[in-house]
């Protein structure tokens, strides 16, 4: 309700917005005590929501390390061997912070982002180390002897699991356009912090167990309820693998089509406490009418009890386009944890009370001043496009799905129009300029440097000359005004041009050289980005547009697409380098592709996570997925990676998948929970910006658990499948290629070999030493 003088602080480029804000606060401050009779107010502020923000992501961070510890003590039951995989969170983070300094990244919400949800895959690789140690030792052997060999014999599991989570990652940070500004420091963000992971896993937690770990006593493992049950459907899976392998597609095309009938959208709607609305006088209204309208609005605005303060900014709308018409009006509510309102619902409030306010238009805008759907009309001739746009926009309001529909299209306004009697100006000499230089003086006052200054001090001051607004609502006056001709002689305005009333276009705005008309509007409670895209391109009157107009989208609708497409790009480069770090650790493009089968068997997770919490696939939800692609395949890299070494040793396939399936289940389980833990801090949307954080959490946690469930049962199958493909290919290969015959071995190296597993398994205990 009060006038005030107000200036707005911004940043540099490249500067913080926290140490900017705390810089101006102290200057303001500065201010304040050397003028007391000045009342400096923040009234607007964007900074608070950037600090809520990252506090929100380390609470999320470290309630997710902490739900990640206790699962592993769950599983494990042993303080020491919790405490060794609890060391590598922060043995990871802390690098992660310095080489995101090194890179010249900042923590913003991408960056915190990444290392919020990499929090869970931290302690990923240590479980996987420990949980192999703890079972070394309980067969018998020390602490250091367990440390070596269990090492050992994971080893290569582990570096494939975190180089496919790497090559996942980093093609992300490539990505063109306005995705990969946003994306750039999340794919490296995660990448690096994989790294470290890798590096603890693989140095500091095996050495960590050597001599932090104690002796256990000889305990053969049996077998619960849970374990006898899988390993029957297991062995009853892989007697019918091919209708296992049939199910298993099956189930991909149904989450394929399960994921097409979810709406989708650009970014989830955030809770801010702060709404930013623009309001649209009609065409010809002053300033002191947009003083009165907006006067009733923050008059309705308070008597909502959420809004805290209204700041109005007259004669600008949100993007900073000059107009006494126009107006923005920012509401700031309070926090969203001191309501149980949320924003979206005030929104829906607030638009309501506008509407009772006479020949105003309302809408609110996002952090870039753009509507949740915009599509321009694009076309040539200006009328037929404007009469295109009023169509579309009323059928738009009959579907129901759009509320505060608008559109840029220049409003006719009044204006008096001057015709140029040709002729009569040839006659007297008198170029059209004069008569525009006369108009000109008359109405807004000659140029700057004409007019006389009136001095002050230091200062002159320009003294403009020019009709009152009354005398230019006047033709009699306007067409008095006289006008020189060459000889010095003064006539009439209307002597020499024709003068009237009449109307037209306050602006014309053009892209690409093409006249366009930027539809916008906000999507019905509960309808997302795609569905009002749908039905716009079903509407009749955009169906049979008028020759020459044609729709494009902008806006979010635009940047949409272009995000999903390059995340569609990168994920398929990722794939790829998946499939090469796969073959170069393996050695086999069989089992490498047997490994990657185990990720559309995620995407049926995704779809079950977002329909139960009736969420849209939107761009963290697209992110979740991408993360999806370098974390499932750990489930089949440790079973197919267990059953080849066992293969190699002798053992029969079937058998070693078994074994693979009953040894490597419970790391299997221990590393998907405690991932899952990791991310529910984030999927809970609790502090600022959780909205953001929640899909994308939501997507993972339910790829997750379902991923593993159904790898755990379909891997096994494709995995003999596949290798009967290798071995098929191979013979194959032998009578095509006829391979020289290998040199005879020489007579020392021909003694009998020891299997030494097979013997341990035989003795059920390990073999010590000196008879190995």
């Amino acid at each position: 309700g009060q006038t005030v003088v107000s200036f707005g602080v911004f940043r540099g480029k490249g500067e913080s917005d926290v140490e900017v804000n705390e810089r101006v606060g102290a200057a303001v401050a500065e201010l304040t005590a050397a003028h007391p009779e000045v009342a400096i107010t923040k009234v607007d502020d964007s900074v608070t929501y950037t600090e809520g923000n990252y506090e929100a992501a380390l609470e999320t961070l470290l309630e997710g390390a902490a739900l990640s510890v206790i699962v592993v003590f769950l599983f494990l039951r042993d303080v020491r061997a919790t405490l060794v995989s609890a060391v590598a969170l922060p043995l990871s983070i802390i690098p992660a912070f310095w080489a995101i300094d090194m890179m010249g990244f900042s923590l913003n919400l991408v960056s915190l982002l990444g290392i919020t949800l990499v929090v869970g895959i931290l302690v990923d690789d240590a479980i996987v180390e420990i949980e192999n140690i703890v079972r070394h030792v309980k067969m018998g052997k020390s602490p250091y002897r367990a440390s070596l060999e269990a090492a050992d014999e994971i080893g290569l599991a582990v570096i494939a699991i975190s180089a496919t989570i790497m090559a996942v990652f980093a093609p992300v940070s490539f990505m063109g356009g306005i995705a990969g500004q946003y994306f750039k420091q999340f794919g490296l963000t995660v990448a690096v912090a994989v790294f470290f992971s890798l590096l603890v896993a693989r140095l500091i937690t095996p050495m960590l167990a050597a001599y932090f770990l104690r002796d256990h006593a000889h305990e053969e493992p049996k077998p619960g309820l849970v374990m006898r049950g899988y390993l029957a459907l297991l062995r009853g899976t892989l007697r019918f693998r091919w209708a296992t392998l049939a199910a298993g597609i099956a189930f991909f095309a149904g989450s394929i089509y399960a994921m097409g009938t979810l709406p989708s959208g650009f970014i989830p709607k955030e809770d801010a406490s702060r709404i930013v609305f623009s309001l649209e006088l009609p065409p010809g209204s002053r300033l002191d009418d947009t003083r009165q309208t907006t006067d009733e609005v923050v008059r309705l605005m308070k008597e909502v009890p959420e809004v805290e303060n209204v700041y109005v900014i007259g004669g600008s709308n949100p993007t900073g386009t000059l107009e006494p018409r126009r107006a923005t009006v920012v509401a700031d509510l309070k926090h969203k944890s001191e309501r149980d309102v949320p924003q979206h619902a005030i929104e829906e409030t607030l638009l309501r009370k506008m509407e009772v306010i006479p020949d105003l238009r309302a809408y609110f805008v996002n952090d870039r001043g753009e509507r949740q759907l915009a599509f321009g009309v694009m076309g040539h001739d200006g009328d037929v496009l404007a009469d295109q746009a009023r169509k579309i926009q009323s059928a738009m309001a009959n579907t129901g799905m759009f509320r505060a529909i608008s559109s840029n299209a220049a409003l006719d306004r009044p204006e008096i129009i001057v015709e140029p009697d040709l002729e009569r100006l040839a006659e007297l000499g008198i170029s059209t300029a004069v008569l525009s230089e006369t108009l000109r003086i008359a109405t807004i006052g000659d140029i700057e440097q004409n007019l006389a200054k009136f001095t002050v001090g230091d200062r002159q001051i320009p003294i403009r000359v020019q009709l009152n607004e009354a005398a230019r609502d006047d033709l009699a006056v306007v067409s008095a005004l006289p006008v020189t001709t060459p000889s010095g002689v003064t006539v009439p305005l209307s002597s020499v041009a024709k003068i009237r009333f009449g109307q037209g276009p306050s602006s014309i705005e053009r892209f690409n050289r093409e006249r366009r008309v930027v539809i916008g509007a906000d999507m019905a409670l509960g309808a997302e980005l795609s569905d009002g895209l749908a039905t716009v391109w079903a509407l009749p009157e955009v169906k049979s547009m008028a020759p020459g107009t044609r729709i494009q989208e902008t806006g979010d609708a635009e940047i949409m697409g272009e995000v999903f497409s390059g995340f569609a790009t990168a994920m398929g480069t990722g794939l790829m380098l998946v499939l090469v770090v796969l073959i170069l650790l393996f050695g086999s493009v069989f089992h490498s592709f047997t490994i990657l089968a185990s990720l559309p068997l995620a995407i049926g997770g995704v779809v079950a996570a977002l329909w139960l919490t009736n969420s849209a696939v939107s761009m963290p939800v697209v992110i979740g997925i991408l993360m999806l692609m370098g974390i499932v395949t750990k489930n089949a890299i440790m079973l197919v990676d267990f059953a080849v070494e066992e293969v190699k040793q002798g053992v029969p396939r079937a058998e070693a998948i078994i074994d693979a399936g009953r040894k490597r289940a419970r790391p299997i389980v221990m590393t998907t929970i405690a991932m899952s833990a990791g991310m529910i801090p984030a999927s809970l949307a609790l502090g600022d910006g959780g909205e953001f954080r929640a899909p994308m959490a939501l997507a993972v946690v339910g790829g997750l658990l379902v991923s593993t469930v159904l790898s755990l049962v379909f891997v096994p199958s494709f995995y003999t499948i596949m290798d009967d493909a290798a071995n098929g290919t191979a013979r194959l290969f032998r009578r095509l290629v006829r391979p020289n015959a290998q040199d005879e071995p020489e007579a020392a190296a021909t003694a009998p070999a020891v299997n030494v597993h097979a013997l341990e398994r035989a003795a059920g205990r390990s073999l010590p030493i000196a008879a190995e």
